[in-house]
């Protein structure tokens, strides 16, 4: 069977009888079979997924099938699925089977989606390799050697190495464009409050947006669509009405569009990365839409404003992993005291632990001032900034990472140089707002290169519609 790019290929075929839904998902399987070695998945939902497959193939053949029929999609291990297993790719939750689904997963259901399995992750959506996950790296399928990026590391390669057509991750601060883009993936981050958080296990509440990695435009915006909206459960999801994003994709006009120079004219960008994106500006000029190098003289403190509010986020979100309610705990604790501690030093890798205790300590008594509330204003000077350069520009341009996929193994000692590669990332997510990582091709060595855009808030219909232009001229 071929590999399928977009759920209207799918469907068509559907339509035309040369296709049918169990066939689909058995293709799917012996494809996660046949690539297991690159362990993006954590559970693979053979029960499950088959079950829905006869069932929305038996809806097809009665003429009610809903927006997604066909549509494969797995599922980031930190998206609750009722009666399933979700870690967050951690021992602290090894094991744990969710007693009630997130709105995201009832929504594609509703629709007739079939959620094949849940992808390996960084553990707690912490980090930007996918090294940290209790199961292990995920490899990269361009190069088995390199990493996929994170913390959404087993959607992208799950999509990348045809295991599914679509996947759903958590972006927190690139969490799924970095990965799109070392795999060479559309990966769509929309704006904060845009999709209910309800189900999802938190690491920065003020971050965490759930986003889509797909091959195709037109699949991110069905998807886009179908899980955005109002939900009672969740009280920071905006009230706005949700557009139909997929029907007016060939729509807009000449745009005007700010290179943020400083990210452009950097040292530590790679050069081919340089020249892919500098390809790609002149294809957006040949398309009409006006091009400006405008300053953004705030990049250095992007990182650190970042870092400051995410762990603290995460000190506060993650200490009702205690021992006692669920989850890991230590069976040889002689007081309360010891089986706290205990069952997170052993239930917690060292990455979660670092964030945990760095956000402890700036939101301890003494240091609030000078490191949270400090970096809050950062944060209020950033995205003011940024409305006021949106005010005058349709759209921002940047890199999406400085490098493309480095070595397993190469970077995970540094934090600090960890922490570094998200500095094309963070901004959208500081901003809250809509942000896409477009793919470029390959480089040299075969490894995928991409460009980042941004748009206002809740502008998600302007940026997937200057993307699928784009993405064809290009093709």
């Amino acid at each position: 069977m071929k590999k399928y790019t977009s759920l209207k290929e799918i469907q068509g075929e559907l339509t035309q009888n040369k296709l049918s839904l169990p066939q689909l998902i058995s293709y799917y399987f012996e494809q996660i079979e046949k690539n297991q070695h690159l362990n993006a998945f954590n559970e693979v939902f053979f029960d499950s997924a088959t079950a829905q497959a006869n069932l929305v193939q038996q809806k097809l053949t009665n003429g009610t099938a809903g927006k997604l029929a066909g549509m494969v999609v797995g599922i980031k291990d930190n998206i609750c699925y009722l009666d399933h297993k979700v870690s967050a790719s951690s021992k602290m939750l090894e094991n744990f089977v969710s007693p009630y689904s997130s709105t995201v997963v009832d929504r594609l259901l509703q629709e007739d989606a079939i959620i094949i399995g849940r992808l390996n992750c960084d553990e707690f959506a912490m980090g930007g390799s996918n090294e940290t996950s209790f199961f292990g790296p995920v490899k990269n399928a361009a190069d088995e050697q390199k990493v996929a990026g994170g913390s959404s590391g087993g959607s992208a390669v799950a999509v990348q190495a045809d295991m599914c057509l679509s996947a759903l991750g958590t972006d927190t601060g690139g969490s799924v464009r970095q990965p799109a883009a070392f795999c060479g993936n559309i990966g769509f981050k929309p704006t904060y409050g845009r999709i209910s958080r309800y189900g999802i296990i938190a690491y920065a509440s003020s971050f965490d947006q759930v986003g889509t990695i797909t091959s195709s435009v037109s699949d991110a915006a069905l998807l886009l669509e179908i899980i955005s909206g109002v939900d009672n459960a969740d009280s920071t999801v905006s009230s706005l009405p949700v557009p139909n994003y997929s029907a007016h994709l060939s729509e807009g006009g000449n745009k005007k569009i700010a290179v943020l120079k400083e990210t452009i004219e950097n040292d530590a960008l790679d050069p081919e990365i340089k020249s892919a994106i500098l390809t790609a500006i002149e294809t957006l000029k040949n398309q009409g839409h006006s091009i400006h190098y405008v300053s953004f003289d705030l990049l250095d403190y992007l990182v650190p404003a970042y870092y400051v509010l995410t762990t603290a986020e995460a000190s506060s979100n993650l200490s009702r992993y205690d021992g006692v309610h669920y989850g890991y705990r230590n069976t040889q604790a002689e007081s309360l005291n010891i089986l706290y501690k205990k069952s997170r030093a052993e239930g917690f890798g060292e990455e979660v632990k670092r964030r945990i205790l760095l956000g402890t300590f700036v939101l301890s008594a003494g240091y609030y001032d000078a490191y949270y509330q400090k970096a809050q204003q950062v944060r209020r000077l950033i995205r003011e900034k940024v409305e006021a350069l949106l005010n005058e520009y349709d759209f921002l341009l940047s890199p999406v990472t400085p490098t493309p996929a480095f070595n397993i193994g190469e970077n995970i000692q540094d934090p600090i140089v960890m922490y570094m590669a998200d500095i094309y990332t963070v901004l959208a997510s500081l901003a809250g707002i809509p942000a896409v990582a477009l793919p470029l091709g390959n480089n040299r060595s075969g490894l995928p290169l991409s460009v980042q855009l941004m748009t206002k808030h809740f502008n998600e219909q302007g940026l997937l519609n200057l993307s699928h232009r784009f993405l064809n001229d290009l093709s």
